[in-house]
């Protein structure tokens, strides 16, 4: 089994990923000149097979070649950027209401992690808003072709075809023959609203937090229970933060980077870092991946002390819906015994970011438009649900909720006030095992406009949510069935598959 469920993103495999289709080096300077020659280098994966549904975590090692084909560099030296990828095997970059990229994680198993003690360093992540690394000159990540790699991968198919993608990424790279002494080692920390989490995720409920925004875990009740706290670290060492930007999903606002100091006297002082902007492209606002992660300037730099401690928290919008597997990270690079500007300095610390790209045409799909191929359930007459072993059950196989799919549904399973409707996800199997993980999530009535980025989304006035129904620890429920609460009210509901949101179905509480 190449998915370890303890680590999540952080997991190790055994498989390989087979050589990249191109490596392609030129010498490229910078806009202003460096006294060392920056390469720019493209790599790819071997051809990643996705099924129908897919929505696994996985992890291969990265090898630095394979029969003569580079995956990475052969020489050692230093990264100074990644620009991540997600793409068809004929280059093209597949539409995110289709495949989507739920995160990818480069590890160096070489090296451990800052922030989570016992893991891989984790050097550098993406999801769906695909921001861009850039660290400030002269800094760099040390590279060594003799060091072991690993790609951490969650792709998603939203669709049920299956596809043959390649994941890319694109490298500045200096030539440790070039650089001499002149690039300052940095390194990277974590930082993770859950932190050290099997799956670091965490929900966020319509018309929760205050004034339509949730932090977390500031307005979470209890986040981490009798646990150490997550989403803190405490630097070490002396140095500077040189670089950061957070990754949010569709409903995020931003992530904040703050430090607390003890100071000699026993008084504690705290300032805000950096606040990353979810900058939104989406005409409908913050509920969709046409997003870009606002990221520190180059001249952003912080100077911190031993036993400064960092935290980092993510708000999300609740004015409009409820969001679910919600993730909250800010990568923060920090050169050791470097100095950098006073936490507190009124000048070049709390700055306004950059962003790294603008909108992407993989995100042009927003939906919501009349969709002919789904039935307005209000419409439709109502039928008793059919019965498996005395329960009204509903079965999802092979993509559709039977009976009650809004694919030109002509009538709707109804249940009587007080009795929960179960549904059973047919398409997972019943023992532990991948299989394809479906969720019941309400919508807004009538919920049958077009599949789309922003649409469906979880905007019912009642919120219900089964989770991944399957059994495959994360990020499954670790359950294949789920059963509504008996206290609904009585009328229509409509739902959707957070997973494949083409799928949409509709059930009714009667009051007899």
């Amino acid at each position: 089994m190449r998915r370890l469920a303890a680590l999540a993103l952080v997991a190790l495999g055994a498989s390989l990923l087979v050589p990249a289709v191109s490596s392609v080096a030129s010498a490229a300077p910078r806009a202003t000149a460096l006294p060392y020659t920056v390469l720019n280098l493209h790599y790819e994966s071997e051809v990643i097979h996705l099924t129908p549904g897919q929505n696994i975590i996985d992890t291969d090692n990265l090898p630095v070649s394979i029969g003569g084909v580079p995956m990475r560099p052969a020489i050692p030296g230093w990264i100074t950027g990644i620009t991540p990828n997600l793409v068809y095997t004929d280059g093209t970059v597949p539409p995110v209401e289709i495949i989507h990229l739920h995160h990818a994680v480069w590890l160096n198993v070489s090296r451990g992690d800052w922030t989570s003690p016992g893991i891989p360093e984790r050097f550098f992540a993406t999801g769906e808003e695909k921001t861009a690394m850039s660290l400030p000159a002269p800094f760099g990540y040390r590279y060594d072709p003799n060091d072991v790699w690993a790609l951490n991968h969650m792709l998603h198919v939203l669709d049920d075809q299956s596809h043959d993608v390649r994941l890319t990424w694109d490298l500045t790279f200096v030539p440790a023959s070039t650089a001499g002494t002149r690039i300052k080692e940095a390194f990277p920390l974590w930082m993770d609203v859950q932190n050290g989490s099997s799956y670091p995720v965490f929900d966020v409920a319509a018309g929760s937090g205050i004034g339509g925004a949730f932090t977390y875990p500031t307005d979470a009740t209890n986040p981490y229970g009798a646990g150490p706290v997550k989403n803190e670290y405490t630097i070490p060492v002396r140095g500077a933060l040189i670089q950061t930007g957070g990754h949010l999903h569709p409903g995020g606002l931003h992530t904040d980077l703050n430090l607390r100091r003890t100071m000699l006297s026993g008084a504690v002082r705290t300032a805000h870092l950096f606040r990353s902007e979810a900058q939104y492209f989406e005409p409908a606002g913050p509920v969709s991946w046409d997003v870009a992660m606002t990221v520190t300037p180059p001249t952003w730099k912080v100077g911190v002390r031993a036993g400064d401690v960092l935290s980092v928290t993510a708000t999300y919008d609740t004015t409009r819906w409820s969001t679910y597997e919600d993730m909250g990270i800010m990568v923060t690079w920090f050169a050791p015994n470097r100095g950098g500007r006073s936490p507190w300095a009124k000048f070049g610390v709390d700055v306004p970011g950059v962003t790294t790209h603008g909108h992407l045409p993989e995100n042009d799909n927003h939906g919501g438009d009349p969709d002919p191929g789904f039935s307005d359930p209000t419409t439709l007459p109502g039928v008793p649900a059919p019965l498996a072993a005395s329960v009204p059950t509903i079965d999802i196989t092979d993509f559709e909720y039977e009976p009650g799919d809004l694919d030109l549904a002509t009538a709707i399973p109804t249940v009587a006030s007080g009795t929960g409707l179960r549904f059973r996800n047919l398409d997972a199997p019943s023992t532990f095992g991948y299989g394809i993980w479906h969720t019941i999530t309400t919508c807004a009535l009538p919920c049958n406009g077009s599949t789309g980025i922003a649409y469906p989304l979880s905007d019912a006035p009642v919120q219900l949510d089964s989770g991944q129904l399957g059994n495959f620890g994360a990020p499954t429920a670790g359950r294949r069935t789920w059963t509504t609460p008996t206290d609904l009210t009585p009328g229509d509901y409509a739902y959707f598959c957070r997973v494949h949101p083409f799928m949409r179905g509709a059930f009714r509480v009667t009051s007899d």
